[in-house]
């Protein structure tokens, strides 16, 4: 297992470097580094206006060679211009040249400077992240469950109408992005001009003219049921219907296993035959397609929060991309590629752990 792991665990640093290499090649195009200058100088610079801009703070270098100072593995750019003012990556505002360090790239924790938040990225990024996590956390507390139980119901009897009813549900979920239930839902559950809520309203049912809130801005500082379960709801729906239709087929087919049958005529009761016998072996299937969730699930988000207005790692993504913010994009690719490769190792690790026969020697 620890030669596996080491294995791994080189393949994983190799795609990110491949990943992130890749993303800070796209970031860096001469149009988007034109773009920033523009921005941050003057939008009526001319061209050798916007060249000399860039030169004086290496972004026309060499792509390798900016990657690797955005690393931290070779020494930061920097340049004196004419009134003798030092310019360079790891100078940042209100430090004296003389103070800044050498190195200042991913590796000694330094993620850039956000050209829209006049921040740097870490800083900015620590809240999005922590409000983007608490998100996932409630969406896998409710579409996992929800999903298994769906699964595992209708895989138990292959063919019943509670199979093909629960069948036709997770298809028709699957079927719904995340834009189109995120907006049916609103329309439905959060507006006042609603024939539900105004049903409710009429009946006393709720206080306000709405069932829920169809804005999340306020869930940041303080969730609730009220502005918090529609962006919940509308990312878990999708993933559940697919994490209910694997664990179906794969529950249909451990019911037809051998074993199973032989439990049946040993006496042994239905619902001890699912629990003791079919349950653990049905759940090795879904187990890596819930890890793969999590990677999807950063997705999912940036079309919610952008939706609902949840200030979360997608609606950041959503703005730093309209704002050319190039920083603050490489900083969230890193986060992104993170949380991909360690799922995908922890999923590697929990499959072999549920499955013995598999061997990774």
């Amino acid at each position: 297992m620890g030669l596996f792991f080491l294995r791994r665990l080189g393949i994983m640093i190799l795609t990110a470097l491949c990943l992130t290499y890749i993303v800070f090649f796209l970031t860096n195009l001469y149009p988007n580094l034109e773009k920033l200058a523009k921005t941050q100088g003057n939008f009526r610079m001319s061209d050798e206006a916007v060249a000399s801009w860039l030169t004086d703070r290496g972004y026309l270098q060499s792509t390798p060679k900016k990657y690797a100072e955005w690393i931290g593995v070779v020494p930061s750019f920097r340049h004196v211009d004419e009134d003798g003012k030092v310019i360079g990556r790891c100078i940042k505002p209100g430090m004296q040249p003389a103070d800044a360090p050498q190195y200042c790239g991913i590796l000694q924790g330094d993620w850039g400077w956000s050209s829209v938040s006049k921040a740097p990225v870490g800083e900015v990024l620590k809240p999005r992240l922590q409000n983007t996590g608490y998100l996932m956390l409630w969406v896998m507390i409710v579409m996992i469950p929800c999903a298994l139980i769906i699964g595992v119901l209708a895989g138990m009897r292959e063919g019943s109408v509670t199979d093909r009813s629960l069948s036709s549900v997770s298809i028709l979920s699957t079927a719904t992005p995340e834009y189109v239930s995120g907006v049916i839902f609103i329309a439905l559950l959060a507006s006042s001009k609603s024939p539900i809520n105004q049903w409710l309203v009429a009946h006393e049912w709720i206080e306000g003219k709405a069932l829920f809130k169809g804005s999340a801005a306020k869930a940041m500082e303080n969730p609730t049921f009220e502005n918090f379960f529609l962006p919940v709801l509308t990312i878990a729906l999708y993933g559940m219907g697919y994490i209910a239709r694997m664990t179906r087929a794969s529950m249909a087919e451990v019911m037809t296993a051998q074993y199973i049958r032989t439990a049946r005529l040993k006496g042994v009761s239905f619902g001890n035959v699912v629990i003791k016998h079919a349950l653990r072996n049905a759940l090795i299937a879904p187990f890596t397609v819930i890890m793969l969730q999590i990677p999807w699930l950063l997705n999912g988000v940036v079309i919610v929060e952008t939706l609902f207005q949840y200030k979360g790692l997608g609606w950041e993504l959503v703005r730093a991309a309209g704002n050319n913010d190039i920083e603050m994009l490489l900083g969230i690719s890193v986060v992104s590629v993170f949380v991909v490769l360690t799922t995908q190792l922890i999923s590697d690790i929990g499959y072999v752990y549920l499955n013995p026969r598999i061997s990774v020697t």
